[in-house]
């Protein structure tokens, strides 16, 4: 794996850290490449159930776009979006570790995670119209789901960032902790998911996102489908088992 991403893993969670602090871990090709192939690796990977996205030091989650390299003619792009994540379909948990400030495509690859914890530093914002942009890697698809509409457009119409207290009292992002209990707080909150049934987490997952876009009638097929799926699987009757025996379940890596 490049330089670009850095990688460790704790039992069934996967860290993947931007790496590229000298450009406030702005996203160049090569990174997008990286942070994409990572993540259809980790897809695959069945005994990776949670994994965590950051950024490197203290300053920037993501600046965005490395405009340096793209005025030389580089797209941070793949087939999955910017950065390799924007247009991802991604079916395992995904939390953000916001280690300092997410903006523009740094914010949009933000929001393509599941859950959000924030150092109390960081700051967030789409400032593209300010620039004569609009923010097309997501934001505005993105954050009118995730808070109020007319918050939204305060966000992305005034172009002005806001920090990570009023970010948490808007339901952007999950927790805000000091800066130095960042990725302890992360992967506590994946420790949390990870102690569950994956499959079970996977699916939970699933329908809630497929549940956003569709009817109740159409939602509650693809909810009573899944829940006969799952209702069926060994670790269904594992989970009752170590409830009965008193222990902790033995789940399988799925």
């Amino acid at each position: 794996m490049a330089d670009e991403i850095l990688r460790s893993r704790t039992g069934n969670i996967e860290v993947l850290t931007i790496n590229r602090p000298e450009a406030r871990n702005a996203i160049n090709r090569a990174t997008a490449e990286a942070l994409s192939a990572a993540l259809d690796e980790l897809e695959d990977d069945k005994d990776c159930w949670v994994v965590i996205l950051t950024g490197a030091e203290d300053k920037a989650f993501s600046a965005g776009m490395d405009l340096k390299a793209f005025a030389t003619g580089e797209f941070p792009i793949t087939d999955k979006g910017f950065g390799g994540i924007t247009k991802r379909t991604f079916t395992k948990p995904l939390i953000a570790a916001v280690n300092g400030s997410a903006l523009a495509g740094g914010f949009e690859i933000m929001i393509s995670c599941d859950l959000v914890v924030a150092a109390d530093h960081a700051k967030f914002g789409i400032p593209e119209a300010a620039r004569g942009l609009v923010a097309g890697a997501g934001g505005l698809i993105r954050l009118p789901k995730r808070v109020p509409m007319a918050i939204a457009l305060e966000l992305a119409l005034t172009a002005e960032p806001i920090d990570a207290e009023r970010a948490l009292s808007i339901g952007l992002i999950n927790r805000v902790v000091p800066a130095a209990e960042l990725m302890d707080a992360a992967m506590a909150l994946a420790s949390s998911i990870a102690k569950n049934a994956p499959g079970a987490v996977r699916t939970s997952k699933r329908i809630m996102k497929e549940a956003a876009e569709l009817s109740e009638d159409e939602s509650w097929a693809i909810n009573d489908a899944a829940f006969a799926e799952i209702g069926a699987s060994p670790d269904a009757m594992e989970g009752a088992i170590a409830f009965a025996e008193k222990r902790q379940p033995n789940w399988q890596s799925i």
